[in-house]
């Protein structure tokens, strides 16, 4: 029961890796919040949780590309729990191909994938003060964030972005109790993970593109698993790493270690 009491919330939480992040967080004694576009999924995702974890959950919709509705979620959870002790903004997107892509496209990835991580901090910041020293905030980066991504310059843009911000937040807030770090993925076994590529996942030839990339690039010559970044995001909301600020952790079978 590392998260007994404790109250937690994850973007983009009714699947995937953040879905098996929250599931990992109740199970371990916490109240999460599941923060997600669709609402309806949200819901059933935190009943799902709070009937078979030893923790409990609630759902609830917010869109993390506006300022107004990360606002209101923790308006939202100072009203209800007055304090908070893990933020993990998980949401994002791939973004577009290449670099021959509209003003749109791209502000769409920065607003869901630096933007969303940014002021979901601001808003956060002051609850997390009140958690008795045990303030934890989780980025998802990417390891394309560090080395670089071939298929989407502008989500390696965003997620370097997001790794350089969670160093400088966890540089301020360090003497305040408050923890940041970062965790970043190589390729996961999630629905996602072929548009990472540039494609849709019904693309014919998008799994022999996958596993191709996977066997030249990855060591350990297989995507993860998304229970393998929630085991990392409960070492690092945790006490267990409570010297643990300011890093970020590939999770990606060596694929930066080349």
């Amino acid at each position: 029961m590392k998260l007994k009491d404790r109250v937690a919330v994850v973007t983009a939480a009714a699947s995937g890796m953040g879905r098996a992040t929250a599931e990992a967080f109740a199970a371990e004694g916490a109240h999460v919040v599941i923060a997600d576009l669709n609402q309806e999924a949200a819901v059933a995702a935190a009943r799902e949780i709070t009937d078979s974890t030893a923790g409990s959950a609630t759902g609830v919709a917010c869109d993390v590309s506006k300022v107004e509705d990360l606002e209101a979620l923790f308006d939202q959870i100072g009203s209800e729990h007055g304090k908070l002790h893990i933020l993990h903004n998980h949401a994002g997107i791939p973004g577009a191909a290449g670099i021959d892509l509209s003003e749109d496209e791209w502000q769409f990835a920065v607003d869901v994938n630096m933007k969303s991580a940014f002021f979901a901090t601001k808003f956060a910041t002051p609850l997390l003060k009140e958690a008795d020293g045990k303030g934890s905030v989780i980025f998802t980066g990417s390891t394309t964030g560090i080395v670089g991504s071939p298929f989407s310059p502008l989500y390696s843009m965003t997620k370097g972005g997001v790794i350089l911000f969670m160093k400088g937040y966890a540089l301020s807030v360090a003497k305040e109790g408050i923890r940041a770090n970062a965790i970043c993925p190589g390729p996961i076994e999630t629905p996602m993970l072929p548009l990472f590529f540039g494609r849709t996942p019904t693309e014919e030839g998008v799994t022999e593109t996958i596993r191709g990339f996977v066997a030249q690039a990855v060591p350990a010559g297989r995507p993860g698993r998304p229970a393998e970044i929630a085991t990392a995001a409960l070492f690092l909301a945790s006490d267990d790493s409570s010297f643990v600020t300011g890093v970020a952790l590939p999770v990606d079978g060596g694929y930066v270690a080349r």
